[in-house]
């Protein structure tokens, strides 16, 4: 039996390709919404927020997405050095910047000839709402790898401590790496960072989040955009790989797992691990995700960004396509909009 979806010209219709960086799932939009207005990729986003949020609950929600869903909704660039800009989105609403989303979409880009495989000295330029990002890539034994310097990094405090109800006393550090986490050593809470015990980890992160947010107070020194907290990073010695230097499982959003070791979680983690472990420039530390994936980090430069001791991470991943889908929607759909359950 052959079903013909020329017939279905009644509904609504959004395309994508569908990707996993390190096990991270990202959906890149790539046609089915209506013209994205604004001059700069952070206007774009508030419009996308005010005007055009159904699209997003369409896509990262179920029936068609699921609660730990990303996505990503490629826009023309805003600066005269970008290739495109890029947006990115979850279950929550819409973040400042992904690494995985970035790593995602550059290799998906260039595996449908959408961009040509860059020349080892050039990089391809993407506008994101943190920043301008230089993305590279390159081919080894057949294989497409791809890496970002990624907006400046750095430790904005160290050593701080709050009470979380149902925890006790949590010691955490806080620092940006295109978005602000806290990062919270898990060994010290006895608190595994195994597949088995997500639940635990939901838990905790979320309500360690809730905690921070209502202690300290955080205020980016250019963008007050980005002057929120947007996640609990836990980080544990005890790894499956004797190369890693440490596991990351990060509680963003609203309670979402990510599944990669975070690509901005890692240039954060790269600024503390400056400060407290004096890693040196061009010195690559290997950090894997709760379900093995992995993520390298080094430091290509130390810099200050408006008055702030920062460092310049650069990130490299792999990213695999998982599926090319057109989603549609009926104009009596009874959950235009859908909904999440975990």
């Amino acid at each position: 039996m052959l079903f013909n979806t020329n017939y279905l010209t009644e509904y609504q219709t959004v395309k994508t390709i569908d990707a996993h960086t390190e096990g991270e799932p990202l959906r890149i939009i790539t046609s089915g919404y209506p013209e994205i207005k604004g001059k700069t990729i952070l206007e774009k986003r508030q419009y996308l927020t005010e005007h055009l949020d159904s699209y997003r609950q369409l896509l990262m929600f179920e029936p068609r997405g699921h609660a730990d869903m990303y996505g990503a909704l490629i826009t023309e660039p805003c600066t005269t050095d970008a290739d495109f800009g890029i947006l990115f989105m979850h279950n929550e609403g819409y973040s400042s910047m992904c690494g995985h989303g970035i790593i995602a979409a550059v290799s998906v880009a260039i595996e449908t000839k959408a961009i040509a495989l860059p020349t080892a000295d050039d990089y391809i330029g993407i506008d994101a709402p943190a920043g301008f990002i230089k993305a590279y890539a390159k081919m080894t034994d057949n294989k497409l790898c791809v890496s970002f310097d990624n907006v400046p990094s750095f430790v904005e405090c160290l050593n701080q401590q709050v009470i979380v109800d149902g925890i006790g006393a949590v010691s955490y550090d806080i620092a940006f790496g295109g978005a602000y986490y806290a990062f919270v050593n898990a060994d010290e809470l006895n608190i595994s960072c195994t597949p088995d015990n997500q639940q635990q980890l939901i838990d905790a992160g979320r309500a360690i989040k809730k905690a921070v947010m209502q202690q300290y107070t955080l205020q980016h020194p250019l963008e007050d955009d980005l002057g929120f907290l947007y996640g609990t990073i836990f980080y544990s010695a005890k790894t499956d790989n004797e190369h890693s230097h440490s596991r990351h499982v990060c509680i963003f959003a609203d309670g979402e797992v990510d599944r990669s070791p975070t690509g901005t979680g890692v240039s954060a983690r790269a600024a503390l691990l400056s400060k407290k472990e004096a890693l040196a420039p061009k010195q690559e530390v290997v950090i894997e995700s709760i379900v093995g994936g992995k993520m390298t980090v080094n430091i290509q430069q130390q810099t200050t960004f408006y008055g702030k001791e920062s460092v310049i991470p650069r990130v490299s991943g792999r990213a695999f396509i998982t599926g090319s889908h057109h989603f549609m929607l009926a104009n009596d759909d009874i959950f235009p909009q859908g909904f999440l359950l975990r």
